[in-house]
């Protein structure tokens, strides 16, 4: 089955108001900015979709890319590990405005939970976190004299991933560190679409370099020169572009 997609803007096309949308990237690293940002301008253009849930590594910085989708209103609930990072402007205000909602995961809980939804895990147990506000109402268990926090898998709607190759079927392989939160999350939501640098024959991937297999990526598009987190920071890049 030939899963490319012709743009960027039929890519986000199906989602929906009120969706789970899990998003790659650890940072800039790995995050599908064009497909965000494709997500904005349909927005922009048709009012939906919003009141998203998204789960993310941390709650974006500058002005582009996870925390310019917030700026526009879209997303209802975060669920993340650092809801402070570099420039976190745009998601404090939101914030401290109590116009979105915001769950604290520790970083290997979120991975977990990520992971445990893919694998049809419906909770598990963890010792992080056990005293703590984030335990709170959590139930507890004692294993081998140790008291462990149960948590529940976490699973999307949809997953928005960055990767650097990927065939027409779906099989990806990612870019060193840009890897992160993307192969998990691409097994966790029903429908994961995937960004590429290049889209090449199927074959033309070794299969002992396939990260992610295609029978969890519902659809691929091209995005030859993607742009990066930082570099758009470093040059103080707004989306969409503000009139002057």
């Amino acid at each position: 089955m030939d899963k490319t997609l012709p743009s960027l803007a039929e890519a986000v096309a199906g989602i929906a108001d009120g969706a789970v949308v899990m998003i790659g990237g650890f940072g800039g690293s790995g995050a599908p900015i064009e497909l965000i940002h494709a997500l904005i301008d349909r927005f922009l253009a048709t009012g939906s979709p919003r009141n998203l849930t998204v789960v993310n590594n941390n709650a974006g910085n500058g002005h582009v890319g996870l925390a310019a989708l917030i700026e526009q209103g879209m997303v209802a609930k975060l669920v993340c590990s650092f809801p402070r990072s570099a420039d976190p402007r745009v998601f404090t205000e939101k914030c401290l405005a109590g116009e979105i909602e915001l769950e604290l995961v520790p970083q290997g809980t979120l991975a977990e939970r990520i992971r445990a939804g893919g694998a049809g895990i419906p909770a598990f147990y963890t010792p992080t976190s056990y005293g703590t506000d984030l335990a709170k109402g959590k139930p507890v268990e004692e294993f081998d004299g140790r008291p462990y926090v149960r948590e529940l898998w976490l699973k999307a709607d949809v997953a928005l991933i960055k990767a650097y190759k990927g065939d027409r079927l779906g099989n990806l392989v990612f870019n060193k560190a840009a890897r992160n939160f993307n192969p998990l999350m691409a097994t966790a939501a029903t429908t994961t679409i995937a960004q590429v640098s290049e889209i090449v024959e199927p074959g033309a991937i070794d299969p002992e370099s396939v990260v992610t297999p295609g029978i969890f990526v519902q659809g691929v598009v091209e995005v030859a020169n993607p742009a990066q987190e930082e570099e758009l920071n470093r040059a103080d890049a707004v989306y969409p572009e503000r009139a002057a």
